[in-house]
C-alpha cells in the first residue's frame, strides 16, 4: 500500500451538535513502536460518540480538538518497529478510543485482528463497540438454554446482536420495538413485542413460563418493567450498565485494550461464520459525517449506520425507513 501525503480526519473544537463536526487534513502520521497505520475503508458510528460530543459524558476530558470513532476496518499501510503479525496490504478490523472517523488511523497493533475475506467491509467496520458490548452483557448474564430473555430496542445495533447471541445460546428471546421492526426481528427468530402501555401483558402473552433476564437498551422505565415481570435484579442490565461498558471499551489502557481485542476477535469470527447477521441500514461517505449522525440521532435505525471512505457513488440513497417515516 502506498502511504498518502495527507490524511482526512473528523474533528471538533467545542461541545455541540453535528454542526461542530469538521473534516480536516493533516500530515500523514508515522507509526511508532508497536503501531500500525491503517487506511480506513469503513467505520461504524455509535450513540456514545454523539453523547461525548454533546457534553453528556463529563468524565471525558480529552483536550480540543477532539476526534471520534472507535470501530473500523481497513488495510495496513505501514508498520512501526516491533510489530509482528501484520504486513502492509493486510486487511484488518480494529478499534481505537477515538479517531476512526478518518481516511487513515494510527493504531496499536494489539488493537487489530485479521479481517476474514468472507466478511463485508461495511459489516467489519461496524462490529467493535456494539459487538463487544453485546458479548460482555451476554457473558455477564450467562444466558443459555432455559432462559427467556427480553431485550428492549431489539432492532438497534447493540440490541440486534444481543438477541442473536442469546438465540444462538439456546434462549427464547423477546424483542421490544416499534411495529415497523416486527418483520426484521421475526427474520432473526426473535418474538417481537410492541412498546407502550400494556407491554408487560403483551410480554407475558408470548412468555407464559415467565421471563428470566432483561436487557434494557431503551432507557425508559426498564427496571420497573423488569420488576413487574419478576426478573431477579442480578439478571437485569440497564442502559446505564450499557453506557459504562461502552466507556470501558473506549479505554486505551493496554490491559483493557488487549481484553477488548479478544472480544473483537470473537465477534468477527461469529459474523464471518454467519452466526450473527449485522444489518447495515445506512451507508454514508465520510464527507457526510453530519448526515450520518443526524440519521443515527433520529433513533429510527435498524442495525448499524456506517461511514465509507471509498463510496462507489457520492449520491445519497433514499432508504425505505425514510419513506415509511414520511408516510407516518
Amino acid at each position: 500500500m502506498k502511504k498518502p501525503q495527507n490524511i482526512r480526519v473528523v474533528e471538533y473544537d467545542r461541545i455541540g451538535g453535528v454542526e461542530v463536526l469538521e473534516l480536516r487534513e493533516h500530515p500523514v502520521p508515522e507509526p511508532g513502536d508497536g503501531q500500525v497505520l491503517v487506511e480506513v475503508i469503513a467505520a461504524g458510528i455509535n450513540h456514545i460518540e454523539a453523547f461525548i460530543r454533546a457534553g453528556r459524558e463529563p468524565e471525558v476530558r480529552t483536550p480540543f480538538p477532539r476526534r471520534q470513532g472507535s470501530d473500523f476496518a481497513g488495510i495496513v499501510v505501514a508498520i512501526g518497529p516491533g510489530v509482528a503479525g501484520f504486513r502492509p496490504g493486510a486487511d484488518v478490523v480494529g478499534h481505537v478510543s477515538a479517531g476512526a472517523h478518518a481516511t487513515h488511523v494510527l493504531v496499536a497493533a494489539d488493537a487489530l485482528v485479521a479481517k476474514p475475506k468472507a466478511l463485508a467491509w461495511e459489516v467489519a467496520g461496524s462490529l467493535y463497540l456494539a459487538g463487544v458490548c453485546a458479548l460482555d452483557t451476554l457473558d455477564e448474564l450467562r444466558i443459555g438454554v432455559g432462559d427467556t430473555l427480553v431485550v428492549s430496542a431489539a432492532a438497534g445495533g447493540v440490541g440486534s446482536i444481543e438477541t442473536q447471541l442469546a438465540k444462538r445460546a439456546g434462549a427464547t428471546v423477546i424483542g421490544t420495538c416499534g411495529e415497523r421492526n416486527f418483520d426484521y426481528l421475526r427474520q432473526l427468530g426473535i418474538k417481537p413485542v410492541l412498546y407502550g402501555p400494556g407491554i408487560a401483558d403483551r410480554i407475558r402473552a408470548v412468555a407464559p413460563g415467565g421471563v428470566t433476564a432483561f436487557i434494557d437498551n431503551f432507557g425508559q422505565d426498564g427496571r420497573a418493567l423488569a420488576d413487574e415481570l419478576g426478573v431477579p435484579s442480578a439478571r437485569y442490565r440497564s442502559s446505564e450498565d450499557r453506557r459504562q461498558r461502552e466507556l470501558a471499551a473506549l479505554d486505551d489502557d493496554p490491559e483493557a485494550r488487549e481484553r477488548s481485542t479478544r472480544q473483537l476477535a470473537r465477534i468477527v469470527t461469529l459474523a464471518a461464520e454467519h452466526a450473527i447477521t449485522v444489518l447495515i441500514s445506512g451507508f454514508y461517505p465520510l464527507d457526510d459525517i453530519r448526515g450520518a449522525f443526524d440519521d443515527l440521532e433520529k433513533l429510527h435505525a435498524r442495525g448499524k449506520i456506517v461511514l465509507g471512505t471509498r463510496p462507489v457513488s457520492p449520491f445519497r440513497v433514499l432508504k425505505a425507513r425514510d419513506v415509511a417515516d414520511a408516510r407516518a
